[in-house]
């Protein structure tokens, strides 16, 4: 599966942080139903074995909705339940051993800060790229911010899809207009919000007129 710029729309980043008693099944499918255009597994605390289970199950739900589905930064499982593809940092594998790995059908998804970041996923085979952190960001401790001006100059530089992720919410999203992305990527604009279902259609209205669809 290859993803088109439609998909990147609004680009869903799990996090286990606001479960609530809820289960991550049960979050993701209220942001499905919302109508998030594609899922990113994120998982930094679970062991191998669970962290496979939870995929397979997130994975199916991902294709009953007809949505991509990918993983973060784990190659190796995302290449075991045979995922829609992966998405790699900049301290993570490069794109080309990723491709590589899984092939030339599966979509991989790069985090770039700089235009020379950018070129070189684009040039290794990267399919979209994350660029971020577009504003403060509390989901990511260690992440650098990117102005507005370079956010611009990479859209331009490359060929490929291009999400803006990093504090978005709807309340900012309006600001990206005219940037040359095609989608935004959030965490907790859906994930820390009390009605899932609901954010996930607001910001989705309001990402649509940013991207002028």
């Amino acid at each position: 599966m290859k993803c088109g710029k439609k998909d990147l729309l609004l680009y869903a980043v799990t996090d286990r942080s606001w479960l609530n008693g809820a289960t991550l099944y049960e979050q993701v499918e209220k942001a499905l139903k919302g109508g998030a255009t594609f899922i990113q597994l994120r998982e930094k605390q679970l062991d191998e074995d669970s962290f496979l289970e939870e995929a397979k199950q997130i994975q199916k739900l991902c294709a009953k909705y007809h949505v991509p589905f990918v993983i973060n930064d784990n190659v190796e499982i995302a290449a075991k339940i045979n995922a829609d593809g992966v998405h790699v940092g900049q301290s993570d594998r490069k794109a080309r051993d990723v491709r590589m790995q899984l092939g030339e059908d599966k979509i991989i998804g790069v985090s770039a800060q700089t235009v020379e970041q950018a070129l070189l996923a684009e040039e290794q085979g990267a399919d979209y790229l994350g660029v971020g952190a577009v504003f403060p960001t509390g989901s990511k401790k260690d992440a650098t911010e990117v102005s507005r001006e370079t956010l611009k100059e990479i859209c331009h530089a490359v060929k490929i899809p291009v999400i803006a992720i990093g504090g978005i919410n709807k309340h900012n999203v309006m600001e990206l207009t005219g940037s040359g992305i095609c989608g935004v990527a959030v965490i907790s604009a859906i994930f820390a919000q009390p009605d899932i279902k609901k954010a996930t259609e607001d910001l989705k209205e309001k990402t649509k007129v940013m991207v002028n669809l």
